[in-house]
């Protein structure tokens, strides 16, 4: 079983990929759970971890239930917001409270019903690398909002569509985990990762709402190093602001000048 603070990086993101024509299982969810008639629970198949659930609840949860990575993300986002991926919107929602000018986006057809009836003002069912708004200051990718790049030969092409969305002086707040202490290690301190795949935080999943099934969908953890190494290739600037409890991190990445 993977602990909760891996399963929650997941987030609206999982259903990213799955074909067109799938039925939006995730936004059914939480449509499901705004209403109050709960038909069961989301479950996750990965590679990683086998099969677990992830909370509906945990996506609607407050500021105050938020954990401390997610609540200083959200304490330096400045200028206009783009959320991507904004699920539930309680990251919206608390933003927008705060008089923060907040653009919310998902492909969910669900998740924006949602976040429309939640009260978010400016909502917008679109995929991020498609999503050619007005430029903003502060591009959120909050709970591995980065595992949209889906891989490590794509990433180049997502990061450069977010720095191309950015403002001057603009920044993209994103998460992730190093996901190798998923794995093995042996007596001498080696790390059994499998071999078919580019990068050890490459993954595939699919996500399960009372019997049905998304397809099968592309998704990347990645270390901070690692993504330091590709945000520089493209002209991208990356701070860690700060390690959580359990192999993640937030980072900044800024444009260079």
């Amino acid at each position: 079983m993977l602990v909760l603070n891996f399963l929650t990086h997941l987030k609206s993101q999982l259903c990213r990929h799955m074909d067109i024509d799938a039925e939006d299982i995730f936004g059914s969810a939480l449509l499901d759970y705004h209403n109050g008639n709960p038909k069961g629970e989301l479950i996750t198949h990965s590679t990683l971890g086998g099969t677990d659930t992830l909370p509906l609840p945990y996506l609607f949860r407050s500021y105050a239930e938020m954990p401390e990575m997610e609540q200083k993300a959200l304490q330096i986002a400045y200028g206009k917001i783009l959320d991507v991926g904004c699920g539930a919107g309680s990251h919206s929602l608390w933003l927008q409270q705060h008089d923060k000018t907040v653009t919310a986006i998902d492909i969910s057809p669900g998740a924006v019903a949602v976040c429309a009836s939640r009260g978010i003002e400016k909502v917008v069912q679109e995929a991020f690398l498609t999503f050619e708004g007005e430029a903003v200051e502060t591009i959120s990718l909050l709970m591995n909002g980065i595992g949209l790049a889906r891989s490590m030969e794509a990433l180049p092409n997502f990061l450069e569509h977010a720095k191309k969305l950015l403002r001057a002086g603009g920044q993209i707040l994103l998460d992730s985990s190093d996901v190798i202490y998923l794995y093995e290690t042996d007596d001498d301190g080696g790390v059994w990762v499998p071999g078919d795949v580019a990068y050890y935080g490459e993954a595939q999943f699919q996500m399960e709402y009372i019997g049905q099934m998304t397809s099968g969908f592309d998704w990347l953890y990645i270390d901070f190093n690692r993504l330091k190494k590709e945000a520089e290739i493209v002209g991208l600037d990356c701070e860690l602001v700060m390690f959580g409890d359990h192999y993640d991190y937030l980072a900044k990445l800024c444009p260079s000048k």
